[in-house]
């Protein structure tokens, strides 16, 4: 039995490697967004409460709502072909 604990070992360490990218899916995608919306609205010499900084802060959400609809719609595609091609790894 010796002889197999190395392969063993090999195996459990691939799969705990593939299910610990599994498990980072959720994070938010693009570094760029994930600071303080008020921060950066501010730093472009906007003033809180007028029309532009309302728009600075819709802008900042939908790049943030599309980054992450990238990044699930992109998952999602993977999957399919991932099923729909069991022959190539």
């Amino acid at each position: 039995m010796p002889a197999k604990f190395p392969t063993y070992t090999i195996l459990f360490t691939l799969l705990t490697l593939v299910l610990a990218g599994c498990a980072s899916r959720n994070d938010v995608p693009v570094a760029a967004l994930s600071g303080d919306d008020d921060a950066f609205c501010r730093a472009n010499n906007v003033q809180v409460g007028s029309p532009e900084y309302v728009a600075c802060r819709k802008d900042r959400d939908a790049q943030r709502s599309a980054a992450l609809a990238r990044s699930d719609r992109s998952q999602r595609d993977l999957g399919e072909y991932m099923l729909n091609h069991p022959d190539h790894p």
